[in-house]
């Protein structure tokens, strides 16, 4: 029998002693080819012992990103920068409103299994929107975190998060990206992690009623990443 990703064990605490995970929150704007210079730059100093596990909360200006399994067809209209990502996925956008989490994390200290990570990240976001009374839910054939809308019809449901990571000498790189307030009709210029069943679009904490700000949504974001993780240095 095959096991889901819901069956799967969701917190992934270090094991045995180990230092507290940086929790760092940009106050601007980072630009695409800025955020993956540090990344590479911790993961390495992470990977050689010299550097302590991060996670880096940001915003980017408006961009598409490009996974490794993004195919030609993925952007409908280029109206903002498109990069080579380096992560897993398809196709997705980046941009204002939206809190991008860069997740840099050991999983030689943790447990060394990419689908215990994703169902972690999972189920880091669904605690997350649970805190603001929203059901967020996996879907096997369908990677991010989804939200029934039978508002729209039977069957449809809008991805609120997305996840897309990649991972070196067991360290992790890239993360998820939770949107709060972006502009959704910024979607509509890919085709968004290669779903093109209309029954699937796109959502954002507000867009469902929910007039949060984003360090409404960060205090939540680090609280239940603890539960999930482990504990965190409050260096912002």
């Amino acid at each position: 029998m095959v096991n889901t990703r819901e069956d799967l064990v969701d917190t992934l605490h270090p094991q045995g002693a180990a230092a507290p995970v940086e929790w760092l929150i940009a106050p601007r704007q980072v630009a695409y080819g800025e955020a993956l210079a540090g990344m590479e730059s911790q993961v390495q100093a992470i990977a050689e012992g010299r550097g302590a596990e991060r996670v880096w909360l940001l915003e980017h200006p408006p961009l598409y990103t490009a996974g490794t399994s993004a195919r030609g067809r993925g952007v409908i209209d280029a109206r903002f920068p498109v990069f080579e990502a380096g992560r897993g996925g398809q196709m997705t956008y980046h941009g204002p409103g939206q809190r991008v989490a860069y997740v840099m994390l050991d999983l030689n200290r943790r447990k060394r299994d990419l689908r215990v990570f994703v169902a972690a990240l999972e189920a880091w976001i669904i605690a997350t929107l649970a805190a603001f009374n929203i059901r967020g839910e996996r879907r096997e054939d369908r990677v991010g975190v989804w939200v029934r809308r039978p508002d729209k019809g039977q069957g449809y449901e809008d991805k609120i998060a997305a996840i897309g990571i990649r991972v070196r000498r067991w360290v992790t790189l890239h993360g998820i990206s939770l949107n709060v307030e972006p502009e959704l009709d910024h979607f509509g210029g890919i085709v968004a992690c290669g779903i093109e069943d209309p029954r699937y679009g796109v959502t954002s904490l507000v867009d469902l009623g929910l007039p949060v700000t984003m360090e409404e949504v960060d205090m939540v974001l680090k609280k239940t990443f603890i539960a999930q993780f482990g504990p965190v240095a409050g260096s912002e």
